[in-house]
């Protein structure tokens, strides 16, 4: 089997690894082979928080001289091929966190009818919302044809209803505008789309690169959109809070100077332009804060209840992929070679905002490994 890894130093430095098959089975463990995934910025932010959240220690890279190397973790779904646990049958299919790669070993824990915990040791002190997973031939309604987009939108909407939620709960930090940046990223997008069907809701700015300008707009979810030149345009005497999905530094700090004392808060969500980061904040941490979703997920399953968090999460999942089929589109590449082959791409922010990539496995490739 072969398994996709990069250089944590340098993210465009790839390669893939022929690994020994995987020894026996324990009791308890299944394994899986994993058939499709997704891959956007968002696996890319992955690699960037990697030391600092952790995401390097989900899925250790295989292989001989791995030091140095890491393994981003992807979205999709894998079918359980072999089983020593008596409540996991052979054939069950998951959704969920993976490894790019052609199989995974997972130990199943709190299994219930329609989720499990993946319980593997290297994973007990990791978040719990990424060591979970759906058993989707027991979920109601569940429909094979909606797979592409539930790899796509929903580890990004997911995190778009997270930030809405906190906004609302934290008052919208007394802001009469809210500033998004890297508009056009998907988990943007998803956010964009819930604050427009939010009445109570301030105005938002969505800013985007003069390539991705026609297409934001277009959304029709953003009050005003702005190119990442034209940050003078905005009105700095309302107050203002900014949601960063860029990760842009130099960015955020000519904002901070253009805003002043009316830069009520800037939460810090992803790093499109992870390759920007290096400088310095401005912005003290009185009024920035990094903004991470699973964390969020789990203060609302003690608030709602884990019942009531699904019950309103997946309703605004349910329907903001219904309304991203007007113009989301779907690239498929197929096996790990073509990940790699697409990769660069990813990496450098060049695919369209539109465009999104799924990572076909499947049975044929599986065999011919």
């Amino acid at each position: 089997m072969q398994q996709f890894q990069i250089r944590k130093d340098n993210f465009l430095t790839q390669r893939l690894v022929d690994a020994t098959p995987a020894a026996k089975l324990d009791d308890g463990q299944i394994r899986l082979a994993i058939d499709a995934f997704s891959f956007t910025a968002n696996n890319i932010t992955y690699a960037a928080a990697g030391d600092q959240l952790g995401y390097w220690q989900f899925f250790p890279p295989l292989g001989e001289q791995s030091e140095g190397w890491g393994v981003i973790p992807v979205w999709g779904f894998a079918d359980v091929i072999e089983s020593r646990c008596s409540e996991i049958a052979t054939g069950e299919r998951l959704f969920g966190y993976f490894p790019p790669a052609h199989e995974v070993t997972m130990q199943p824990t709190r299994i219930s009818a329609q989720h499990l915990v993946d319980g593997s040791a290297h994973r007990a002190a990791l978040p719990a919302g990424y060591n979970s997973y759906s058993r989707v031939h027991n979920e109601p309604g569940y429909k094979p044809a909606t797979e592409p987009e539930r790899m796509l939108l929903w580890p990004l909407h997911i995190t778009s209803f997270c930030i809405w939620d906190s906004l609302q709960d934290s008052q919208w930090h007394d802001a009469k505008q809210v500033i998004i940046l890297s508009a056009s990223s998907k988990t943007s997008i998803g956010l964009g789309y819930a604050m427009f069907k939010d009445d109570q809701a301030p105005a938002t700015i969505g800013v985007t690169s003069a390539r991705n300008s026609e297409l934001v707009q277009q959304l029709g979810i953003y009050d005003s959109v702005v190119g990442y030149e034209q940050l003078q345009d905005i009105d700095p005497s309302v107050p203002t809070m900014i949601v960063d999905m860029s990760g842009n530094a130099s960015m955020l700090n000519a904002l901070h100077a253009h805003l002043g004392d009316h830069l009520r808060y800037c939460l810090r969500v992803g790093l499109t332009h992870w390759d920007e980061t290096q400088t310095r904040l401005t912005v003290g941490s009185d009024r920035s804060s990094f903004f991470f979703a699973p964390g969020h997920i789990q203060k609302r399953m003690k608030d709602w209840g884990p019942q009531g968090f699904a019950e309103r999460s997946q309703q605004f999942l349910r329907d903001a992929a219904a309304w991203s089929r007007r113009w989301l589109k779907t690239r498929e590449v197929n096996g790990l070679q073509g990940l790699a082959e697409v990769y660069p791409a990813v990496c450098k922010g060049q695919l369209a905002a539109d465009e999104g990539v799924i990572v076909t496995l499947g049975a044929a490739t599986q065999k011919s490994n």
